[in-house]
């Protein structure tokens, strides 16, 4: 992923209206993040650690999301359903997002199991390791995993969208 700015960031949002994505937190960390290492920027608000956020490129163009954590009891082991990385206890989030258009209006909302941490880019490219070990030992590429973690990412992006 190519680095991002505060306004490029605040414009990418698909799912929040221009005034959400005003109040958003923009890290503060973006001029060092691993920009080569990362297929999605994500992160949490730090005053409210149940908004989070991710921003990827599609088709050349910066789409974003604003997601809820959703609290819950940890369970003993969690799969991220983006890059299939096992975490123990809360590392795994039920993370959901406001559909767009009308859906959205109406209160609709899908959700999916996401790395708490959001890190999966890391994971996927075992610059990082969970307490677990974390990943499966795939017959696949790294580069073939990596592949799979934008499909279902921006799957989950189209879900957002129907």
């Amino acid at each position: 992923m190519k680095s991002v700015t505060a306004d490029d960031i605040r414009t990418s949002f698909i799912n929040a209206s221009k005034g959400e994505a005003e109040r958003v937190a923009i890290p503060r960390d973006l001029a060092e993040r691993p920009w080569g290492d990362l297929d999605f920027l994500g992160w949490r608000d730090p005053g409210a650690p149940q908004r989070t956020y991710i921003v990827t490129e599609r088709d050349g163009v910066l789409v974003g999301v604003a997601l809820r954590s959703a609290p819950g009891t940890p369970s003993r082991v969690g799969m991220c359903s983006l890059c299939l990385t096992t975490h123990p206890g809360d590392g795994v989030s039920l993370m959901t997002a406001h559909k767009t258009g009308d859906a959205g209006r109406k209160g609709d909302s899908v959700g999916t199991a996401i790395c708490t941490d959001l890190a999966c880019s890391l994971y996927v490219r075992h610059r990082k390791r969970t307490m677990l070990g974390g990943r499966l030992n795939e017959t696949i590429s790294v580069d073939e995993q990596i592949r799979r973690l934008r499909r279902n990412l921006l799957s989950f992006i189209a879900s957002v969208q129907s």
